[in-house]
């Protein structure tokens, strides 16, 4: 888990914006971005590619600006990436403070495996809290260890930090264990039927000639 100092980004205002500059800014190994919220006007920075990357492999990643001398708080709303190349093109950042509560999606990652012979579908692999801009949780565990086939796990039933609270709807489906896939006996018996109903017309056919 990455610590507070880790956080701590410097960031370039930039008064130059276009594609042409945006490029040279990725050429130079810097990233674009934009601080937006809480009222203030949009401030246009260039932040160090390199450390921003490792960052932001956490979801809801909280940065410690310092904008020439100033400091920030800001948490990353959104990442911009090329489709193809997987390379950042921007990021958009949102002004928070201490205290403040914020709405958004963390992962839930499952622990422990399901009973034997048991198939696990995760049908949600996020859920919306209102947390602490400064306490968001990197994930959420749930353990589904020994879960017996028929087991339903409603958002309801996670364990949530201290603070946080569910804005997603409770009934909202996480995981559901269900028996072993009969999908392959259920192909065989159709191509089977199909088999048998080919080899029934072609008995009639021979019959009538």
């Amino acid at each position: 888990m990455s610590t507070e100092t880790d956080t701590k980004v410097h960031a370039e205002l930039r008064e130059n914006f276009g594609k042409g500059f945006a490029r040279r800014l990725r050429a130079a190994g810097k990233i674009p971005a934009v601080i937006y919220g809480h009222g203030t006007e949009p401030v246009h920075v260039a932040l160090p590619g390199h450390q921003i990357a490792l960052l932001i492999r956490r979801a809801n990643v909280v940065l410690e600006l310092d904008v020439n001398g100033s400091q920030q708080l800001t948490l990353v709303k959104d990442v911009q990436k090329d489709p193809v190349h997987q390379i950042i093109e921007h990021i958009d950042l949102l002004v928070v403070r201490k205290g403040e509560k914020v709405q958004v999606d963390v992962p839930v990652t499952l622990i422990g495996e399901s009973a034997p012979g048991t198939v696990v579908a995760q049908d949600a692999v996020t859920v919306l809290l209102e947390v602490e801009a400064t306490h968001i949780p990197e994930r959420i565990e749930l353990d589904i260890e020994g879960l017996e086939e028929g087991t339903h796990i409603t958002a309801a039933d996670l364990t949530l930090p201290k603070g946080a609270s569910l804005i997603v709807d409770a009934e909202t489906l996480i995981v559901a264990i269900s028996g072993p896939s009969n999908e392959a006996d259920e192909i065989a018996e159709a191509d089977a039927a199909v088999a048998a109903e080919q080899a029934e017309e072609s008995e009639t056919a021979t019959d009538s000639e």
